[in-house]
């Protein structure tokens, strides 16, 4: 009896029903030297390692209804194509169940962010303050309101009681006084 990679029997069929003696010896064959091709394709097709045997034995039982059908010479396609779409059903389902497999999880990558983006958040906070800390308070107040706090200008108008005229040049005074000021600091020798 042909064996599963994991080393169980693979089961060709329903045992109530005796298929043809010719047809049986033929799938056998093709288990036989066309398993490793199989199992192989369907994890490469996107069926996590731990699902590829049970793949790979609805591959045959397809395949044992249609020996007929295939023609001497194209095996290897013929299961090739049966394992495309039995490795398509496995996805789609595999999708509805939404399991995370294994293989997922051996991959998934930590998101959190490193140590080295850490000090640079922390250093991009620091430039940050301090070039508020310079920047005029009538300036700030409107650069932080709409930059930071996505504040529209007709809200920023209303709230510092203000036409919006005024609301839109000190804005641009500010991106303009922010700009210089970071392109200064950031230039190489500017801090000690």
């Amino acid at each position: 009896m042909p064996m599963l990679a994991s080393g169980a029997a693979l089961d060709l069929g329903d045992p109530h029903v005796e298929p043809l003696p010719s047809t049986c010896a033929t799938l056998e064959a093709l288990v036989r030297q066309h398993f490793t091709f199989v199992w192989r394709s369907l994890r490469r097709l996107g069926v996590p390692a731990g699902d590829a045997d049970d793949a790979a034995q609805q591959v045959f039982l397809t395949t044992s209804g249609k020996v007929a059908c295939i023609r001497p010479g194209c095996e290897r396609s013929f299961l090739f194509g049966v394992a495309l779409r039995t490795a398509q059903r496995w996805r789609r389902t595999a999708a509805r169940r939404r399991e995370t497999t294994e293989d997922a999880l051996t991959t998934r990558r930590d998101s959190s962010p490193g140590p080295d983006e850490l000090c640079d958040r922390e250093r991009a906070r620091r430039l940050l303050d301090t070039v508020l800390d310079e920047m005029p308070p009538e300036l700030r107040d409107v650069f932080v309101s709409y930059e930071l706090e996505e504040l529209t200008m007709a809200e920023i108008a209303e709230a510092l009681g203000l036409p919006p005229g005024t609301v839109a040049s000190r804005l641009r005074r500010a991106r303009a006084h922010f700009s210089e000021r970071v392109a200064r600091l950031d230039a190489p020798g500017a801090r000690s």
